[in-house]
């Protein structure tokens, strides 16, 4: 969360009850994990590190009558939890609970990881951690749709002590085509701005919704990856940065190399 958008927020909190009790609960779960915050705060988006280091993004709603209405929630998960939630619940307890929910879904992602990073996976780009189910190559022009109980990743009915990938092979008698590695290195970059690698899914991105990263800095030492819309967003706030038309001209935030990135590349 950028410095001048915490400061907006904070005065915002000074014009109503409302802004008040939303950003006091924004300090509670802490600033460094708010993705974006909407101009009225009633739509937030934060970022919840799991146990194994992946980075989920969850989008809450706000009613003006919060926190007597409950806040409406969406993620980047097969599915939401049942929120509970009463007048004395704050953001924080939200939190707390997403984060419960990504415990039990850590072995559904293990094995989403395993087969996006060895298999020829088609389309990969759509292939979110909130889709349980992956369209796999398995030569000859020929291709499978598999897909992955959430409660029970590894139900194949073959041997549960295997590997996955060993079952699911077994299971179809032929060896899958991997995915090669140069392919597999580049595979699962995440953006350096939102720590996300798929945009947050929802009308206000635009045609960007749920895109992944598309930029790359130029610079061989660095080569760090990001969302268009994150990169815009980043060099709009900073004071040096320089426009021509519809081109933004700063400096890589990992690197400080020269980039330039195209508004128009971002939401309409």
């Amino acid at each position: 969360m950028e410095v001048n958008q915490q400061a907006r927020c904070r005065e915002l909190a000074k014009s109503s009850s409302f802004y008040s009790t939303v950003y006091s609960e924004i300090e509670e779960v802490g600033w460094e994990h708010l993705v974006r915050a909407g101009g009225d705060l009633s739509f937030l988006i934060f970022r919840v590190l799991d146990k194994k280091g992946r980075v989920h993004v969850m989008e809450i709603q706000l009613d003006k009558a919060y926190p007597r209405v409950p806040p409406m929630v969406s993620a980047d998960v097969p599915y939401v939890f049942n929120l509970k939630w009463s007048m004395n619940s704050r953001l924080k307890n939200l939190v707390q609970q997403f984060e419960k929910h990504l415990e039990k879904l850590q072995a559904f992602w293990s094995t989403l990881d395993e087969i996006d990073r060895s298999l020829q996976i088609v389309d990969s780009k759509q292939a979110s951690r909130a889709i349980p189910s992956r369209q796999i190559h398995v030569g000859n022009g020929c291709f499978i749709i598999l897909f992955i109980d959430n409660n029970d990743p590894r139900s194949l009915p073959e041997e549960r002590d295997k590997a996955f990938l060993e079952n699911l092979e077994c299971l179809l008698n032929t060896q899958l085509p991997r995915l090669a590695d140069a392919e597999t290195n580049n595979h699962l970059d995440e953006c350096g701005i939102c720590y996300a690698q798929y945009l947050p899914i929802g009308d206000e991105l635009g045609p960007q919704t749920g895109s992944a990263t598309d930029y790359t800095c130029e610079n061989n030492s660095c080569s760090k990856a990001f969302h268009s819309m994150c990169l815009v967003d980043w060099l709009r706030s900073i004071t040096t940065t320089r426009q021509s038309f519809n081109v933004l001209f700063g400096n890589c935030p990992y690197c400080s190399e020269p980039i330039a990135v195209k508004i128009n590349a971002t939401k309409n």
